[in-house]
Formats: C-alpha cells, sequence, structure tokens
C-alpha cells in the first residue's frame, strides 16, 4: 500500500472529501480539466468527475465502495489519460434507488456517463463488480477500446460472499469500517499502514454505498456470468492479487484465458490490487496502453 505523505509526487488521494476538494488543485495546475457533472439513467441521477486530458479511461468501482478507490490511480493516470470516475447508483453522490440492482443497470449507467460526457472512444478500468459491468459493455457497445480488470470474476462461484458482506460496514462506524477492510486486503496489511487506514476509513464514511446501495449491488454481484467471451476480442488487461479473499486468485486466470486477447498479472496483494498495489498497476496499465495505442 502506498504512503501518501512519503511519496506525494505518485500517490496523491481524491477519493471521498479529497476526491471533491482537488477540483480547485488540479485547477490551479492549469494543464488538466476537472469537473462534476451528473449523468442520468432514467429517473437515476449519476455523479461522475473528469481529471486530466488525452483519451478517456473510464473507472468502474468494486462492489460498495466509493469513488476513494480510485484514489492513488487517478494522479498518475490522469498525466497522460482523461479519466473518468463515477459513483454507481446506491453510492456516493449518486442517487440510491430501491434495489435489487443488475448488471444491465449498472451498464446502463455507465452508457447515461458516456453518453452525457461524449466520450467517443474508451478505455475502460473496472474491478469487481465493475469488472463485471466494463465486460459486458464492452460486448455491446463499439466504443470501447480496451479492459483493464482488477479482481473480476467470471461467475458467482468464484465470489465468497460471506467474505464480501464483512467488507460492508456501516459508513458512521470508523472501528467497524477499519475491521471491514481486513478482509479486503493481504494479511497484515492493515495492520502495517495505520495513517493509510484511517484516511481511507474517513474515505469510506463519506463516500461508500448505504444499505439500498450495498444491497442493490451485491444482487447485480449475484448474477455475474461472464461467459462466452470468444466474442469479446477488445485487448484485456486482467490483475489479480494472489492473496485475494474475495474473489477466487483462479478466476483471473481463467478470465484472460477465455478473452481472445486477454493478459494476466498476478500481484502480490489482497482484493483491491488498486488500493493496495497502485503503482504496480498504474505502471502496468499504462505501458500496456502505450501498447495497444501504437
Amino acid at each position: 500500500m502506498p504512503t501518501t505523505d512519503t511519496e506525494p509526487d505518485r500517490h496523491v488521494p481524491v477519493g471521498a472529501e479529497s476526491f471533491r476538494s482537488s477540483v480547485e488543485t488540479h485547477t490551479n495546475a492549469g494543464d488538466e480539466r476537472q469537473h462534476m457533472p451528473t449523468a442520468h439513467n432514467g429517473s437515476v441521477a449519476i455523479e461522475y468527475a473528469v481529471h486530466g486530458n488525452g483519451p478517456t479511461v473510464v473507472c468502474c468501482g468494486s462492489a460498495g465502495l466509493g469513488a476513494w478507490q480510485w484514489s492513488y490511480l487517478v494522479t498518475p493516470l490522469a498525466r497522460e489519460y482523461e479519466v473518468v470516475v463515477f459513483d454507481y447508483r446506491g453510492t456516493g453522490e449518486s442517487d440510491a434507488p430501491d434495489g435489487p440492482y443488475t448488471v444491465a443497470d449498472l451498464t446502463a449507467d455507465l452508457d447515461a456517463v458516456l453518453s452525457e460526457h461524449g466520450a467517443r472512444s474508451v478505455h475502460l478500468l473496472g474491478a469487481g463488480l465493475g469488472g463485471v459491468v466494463a465486460v459486458e459493455y464492452a460486448r455491446r457497445a463499439g466504443r470501447v477500446e480496451s479492459i483493464g480488470l482488477v479482481g473480476t470474476p467470471t461467475s458467482p462461484s468464484d465470489v465468497d460472499f460471506d467474505a464480501l458482506d464483512r467488507l460492508r460496514a456501516p459508513r458512521d462506524d470508523p472501528d467497524a469500517l477499519e475491521r471491514s477492510l481486513s478482509v479486503a486486503f493481504a494479511p497484515g496489511t492493515v495492520e502495517s499502514h495505520p495513517d493509510e487506514i484511517s484516511r481511507i476509513v474517513e474515505w469510506r464514511g463519506a463516500d461508500d454505498a448505504g444499505p439500498a446501495g450495498w444491497d442493490g449491488q451485491l444482487a447485480a454481484m449475484r448474477e455475474a456470468d461472464l461467459t462466452d467471451l470468444y466474442e469479446v476480442t477488445t485487448p484485456a488487461l486482467v490483475f489479480h492479487g494472489v492473496e485475494d479473499a474475495i474473489v477466487d486468485p483462479e478466476a483471473g486466470r481463467q478470465l484472460a484465458e477465455q478473452l481472445p486477447r486477454g493478459e494476466h498479472r498476478a500481484v502480490e496483494s489482497g482484493h483491491l490490487v488498486h488500493v493496495e498495489q497502485p503503482q504496480v498497476v498504474a505502471d502496468e496499465l499504462l505501458a500496456w496502453l502505450d501498447e495497444q495505442r501504437a
């Protein structure tokens, strides 16, 4: 896990309160555009934010977690790309309609964001449930140029739902939020990074899903079914933590094998690879995206 105090040039957090307050910081930098408009999928309002300039990368998050989860990746990616981060329905500032939600609902939310934003072609980066959404969107949309996947299951049988439920905690209970993170990271990570964990707990309290959002998104996770992937010919880079306690690490290898143009990267991490090992993800992803653009 990064330490923002010692590596500010690589890991400037932009999640929850920092995610929102960073608008002024990036605007003052003069070379990055950032704003927070709202898209609509029917009556459901979906909030999103835009960082940087260049080809568009859209981040689709893990179930129940707010935009903070992309905190450590936005800064390095936004040096070369326009990075779009959105709150799923039920999360952050987006509307939280009663569930259950479906993968189709969340895919339509993504489509609403892209339509509002006006992106003609995008690179998708999805974590957990967000990876399922990214693949399903690429399956039917011609505007997707590449897919990055983090801790993504191929089916519900890959997911330990008891473990995933342990990640859920009341937003107004910092102690419970901290305890719940143990299942998301490799053993010992929470204990060895108290300052970062304290920061993440604060972000979670501001930005994670409430009860309706958690229930709805977990329902969508239970219907995840990435089969018949032979038709998804989009280049895909699959990251998976070797100590993932929520999604079977073997699922990442299988997913990469089933995608016609899939590549696999095993990372020394738990489930939230993009939070625990963001520099690894950023370096590998940027190099791979450069190859796709060559």
